[in-house]
């Protein structure tokens, strides 16, 4: 799903965790859209430092890139405590990570991405935004199927359908890996700064942005801090690898 055409809206509203992946997906649409604003969440997630994260990379992004400080707007974080109630797994309990009987991570939060798009969409209907931009990817990942493009869409037509208006879920990372995710972030930042940004976005992603699903941050490699082991780790690893590779 893609939202940049020219009778689209020209506001959207980004799922904004910290991640490498979501800073891609709100540089992505710093450049697409005239104006963004950003959300994230605390549902008590074990790798809470990705939240003291995010303000550390809205504050690079300005301070580095000009042409797009303009351009983004507002930033919230919404309390989705509920879904640590009722979701015991190994990102919201202190537990070993493994694999379920069902084949699934249990890293895998039930309902997470679900209530996100939700809360967001009801964000976005007060903002006024008619975008909501969500890093999920179902080519490279860890198997959830919160992160699914069936998945979106179905919640792109219910939120159309409950907010009774038009509301677009943009996916840009839906059908690439996390290699191409790196170049993807290299081209963006060339764009709006022809004069070295490509490297500059890069290395801001690989300083600023958190994954491990630990809360790593002493550990730094060349694609960022984390612990090296979980499944967050090995595929930003992975990606980065093939990448410069």
């Amino acid at each position: 799903m893609n939202a940049a055409t020219s009778s689209a809206p020209r506001a959207a509203l980004v799922l904004f965790s910290g991640g490498q992946d979501s800073t891609t997906c709100l540089a992505d649409a710093l450049t697409r859209f005239e104006r963004v604003e950003t959300v994230g969440f605390d549902y008590g997630q074990r790798h809470r430092v990705e939240l003291a994260q995010r303000s550390v990379v809205l504050r690079a992004l300005r301070a580095r890139f000009p042409a797009w400080r303009a351009r983004l707007g507002d930033d919230h974080v919404l309390d989705a405590g509920v879904i640590g109630q009722v979701s015991a797994c190994a990102l919201t309990r202190d537990v070993a990570f493994g694999m379920e009987a069902s084949g699934l991570p249990n890293t895998f939060v039930p309902g997470r991405n679900l209530l996100f798009l939700v809360l967001a969409g009801a964000l976005a209907y007060r903002r006024g935004l008619g975008v909501i931009v969500a890093g999920v990817c179902e080519t490279d990942y860890s198997g959830y199927p919160d992160c699914r493009d069936d998945a979106m869409k179905a919640m792109q037509v219910a939120l159309s359908l409950g907010m009774d208006r038009r509301v677009v879920v943009d996916t840009p990372l839906m059908w690439i890996d996390k290699a191409a995710t790196w170049r993807l972030a290299h081209d963006l930042g060339q764009r709006a700064d022809p004069a070295g940004g490509g490297d500059a976005l890069v290395e801001l992603i690989a300083e600023h942005t958190h994954t491990c699903y630990e809360g790593d941050r002493a550990q730094r490699h060349p694609w960022g801090y984390g612990c090296g082991r979980c499944a967050a780790c090995r595929l930003r690893a992975a990606g980065w690898a093939r990448w410069r590779g």
